[in-house]
């Protein structure tokens, strides 16, 4: 019940505190993104990809700062419940005209959650459901710069001078190598996608404001309109080889934006005054997309996690099929399961690891913790991370229940926590990802029936070839897979393959890649167990081929495309170029999108390792 009157003076106070908190924090992340347009102009590489690591602790940092001040000028975790009540109230109020309302009322969940028990985790207390409407909203201060701007060519023939005055108004501080050349080059492939249609008296060209930084690229998002038709599109720049600014590519379609807004790529850094603006014009260019993964894409994971955990309460009072043991081999350190008409998979770690996996808990959450802050390169799938997550136990099946108590008992607790009857399983520590066809559910349905369906042949090399450009990527950004058996990668709805279990991953150049000694006499020769020495850190990547190649359909793809992977000196001499300091571009798009192809030196590879 909310309380009849705003009757306890500290109650306002804490709540100016909590927003105060907040504000700062989305000072600390705006700056990090503005200072993203400077380390691309200067090409300060290294230092894009150090920020882009370090902001993802802004939020936990300033949520701490906030409880302390809280804890020592009000006596936060002191204060009665009326009074809590109270500054959710005030809070509210606060929040009328803020331009990030949505992200303050997560920051209030943040912070409020960690001073009361859980047992108060109700809609009195903290946000369940969005109090103030991010609709419409937008910066209406005098010189403050709208979220997207509008364009408005006359015909397609005046494309080019539209176009052109577009990146013009960018105002990078570097020189554009040739921008005459092509935006002339972009506005024949806008021809080309708009061929089939009458223009018609709105045409125009919208763009968002700020250009989304990420790793080497920065990149114009917006769409094309004409009639009741609209092309979403993205025009990536980049450096080029005598560090020049170039428009690399040319990317239209909801498909095209998917991939370049992908979960299993690093967050962009933009420039936002009203974020949820930004999510709205986004979504428009890809309404498949939930609201939650479009908030991570930008960096603001938090604010990801907790629209995508209403979803999952949504769906799952609007549901009743239950929760299951997923689909596939289990894994020896982690439990999955799913919910069937739900996209996405849980997973815990087990309290009793397999014997033959030589890791504890913290190191498999270190792992986790690596890739979430390492670019993932298109490869790696982005991982919520959740603690003491309530579900109806109703909508556990017995058998998933059976193996949550039996191999993660001290993770699960059963309990009316509310003591209205209905009992919830209350998991304590838990990561969330998209759920993926596993790479050998996928090789075994296509090998099923190779022989009878031409398309299933087809479908498996291309799922062998993305095998191997998968690790490829990864290599380029100094990741090794550890295990790379065809059950811890998975193939996404537009066939890309991704890798997903962290637990064995490492830096590339922590790794010691070795060939495989000659053995020195025949007893060697004929042995069938291990005669050479291997110290921690060995790999030998000759031996892959018995636990990967065991069909001869699949060894015959893999070999004519990746044979390279089988050889320590692939390995070795990335380890090199990454020790001295070379980062790969490895870009979200094929070489069809690419406006310089053939181009000498501007034709730069999507992955200088893979075939993409």
């Amino acid at each position: 019940m909310f309380p009849q009157r705003l009757d306890a003076p500290e109650a306002y106070a804490i709540a100016q505190a909590l927003m105060q908190g907040f504000n700062q924090h989305y000072r600390n992340f705006s700056a990090e993104a503005a200072r993203a347009k400077q380390r691309f102009e200067t090409m300060d590489w290294l230092g894009q990809q150090r920020a882009q690591r370090e902001r993802i602790e802004f939020y936990d940092l300033q949520v701490k700062a906030c409880i302390q001040r809280l804890e020592e000028e009000f006596a936060a975790s002191a204060q009665t419940m009326a009074v809590w009540q109270q500054v959710k109230l005030h809070y509210i109020g606060l929040m009328v005209d803020h331009l990030q309302p949505e992200l303050a009322e997560t920051f209030f969940n943040s912070v409020t959650t960690k001073i009361l028990h859980r047992t108060h985790f109700q809609n009195d207390f903290i946000f369940v459901r969005a109090a103030v409407s991010t609709e419409y909203l937008e910066n209406t201060a005098p010189g403050a710069i709208p979220t997207y701007l509008a364009y408005y060519p006359a015909s397609l023939l005046q494309l080019e001078g539209t176009l052109q005055n577009v990146f013009e108004q960018l105002q990078l501080q570097c020189v554009f190598e040739d921008l005459q050349r092509d935006v002339e080059r972009l506005a024949t492939r806008v021809r080309e996608k708009l061929a089939h249609l009458t223009l018609r008296a709105n045409f125009q060209i919208q763009v968002l404001s700020s250009l989304f930084y990420r790793n080497k690229g920065a990149y114009l998002v917006g769409k094309i309109i004409t009639g009741y038709t609209e092309l979403a599109f993205a025009v990536p720049i980049i450096h080029s080889n005598q560090g020049k600014l170039i428009l690399h590519a040319a990317l239209f379609g909801e498909d095209d934006l998917h991939a370049l807004f992908s979960f299993a790529r690093a967050y962009f850094m933009v420039l936002m005054d009203v974020p949820s603006a930004y999510v709205s014009f986004l979504r428009s260019l890809m309404p498949r997309k939930p609201k939650a993964e479009i908030y991570n894409a930008l960096g603001l994971a938090k604010q990801g996690k907790t629209l995508f955990y209403r979803d999952f309460l949504h769906h799952l009072r609007h549901s009743s099929d239950k929760l299951r043991i997923a689909p596939g081999i289990k894994g020896l350190v982690m439990l999955v399961f799913d919910l069937p008409s739900f996209p996405y998979v849980f997973k815990l770690i087990k309290d009793r690891i397999a014997s033959s996996k030589d890791i504890t808990r913290d190191q498999v959450k270190a792992k986790y913790q690596m890739v979430r802050h390492h670019d993932r390169g298109g490869r790696m799938a982005d991982t919520m991370e959740y603690s003491l997550v309530a579900l109806p136990k109703e909508r556990f099946s017995e058998e998933l229940l059976a193996e949550l108590l039996d191999l993660a008992p001290s993770q699960i607790e059963i309990s009316d926590r509310d003591g209205d009857g209905q009992m919830e399983v209350i998991i304590s520590h838990l990561y969330i990802e998209r759920r993926l066809v596993p790479l050998n559910m996928f090789l075994l349905e296509c090998l099923a029936e190779v022989d009878t369906k031409p398309e299933r042949r087809a479908a498996m090399e291309r799922a062998v070839i993305e095998y191997g450009n998968a690790i490829k990527d990864l290599v380029a950004t100094n990741i090794f897979p550890g295990d790379m058996l065809w059950k811890n990668f998975g193939v996404t709805r537009g066939g890309k393959v991704v890798f997903y279990d962290y637990d064995e991953i490492e830096y590339l150049t922590d790794c010691n890649f070795r060939k495989v000694p000659e053995p020195r006499n025949e007893e060697e020769e004929m042995s069938g167990e291990i005669w050479y020495s291997v110290r921690p850190g060995d790999v030998f990547p000759e031996t892959f081929g018995p636990f990967l190649l065991g069909h001869p359909a699949v060894r015959d793809i893999f070999m004519r495309h990746h044979a390279d992977l089988l050889d320590a000196q692939f390995w070795q001499g990335h380890q090199s170029r990454i020790r001295d300091g070379q980062i790969l571009d490895v870009f979200p798009y094929e070489r069809s999108r690419f406006l310089h192809a053939g181009d000498a030196g501007l034709d730069t590879e999507v992955s200088t390792l893979s075939s993409a």
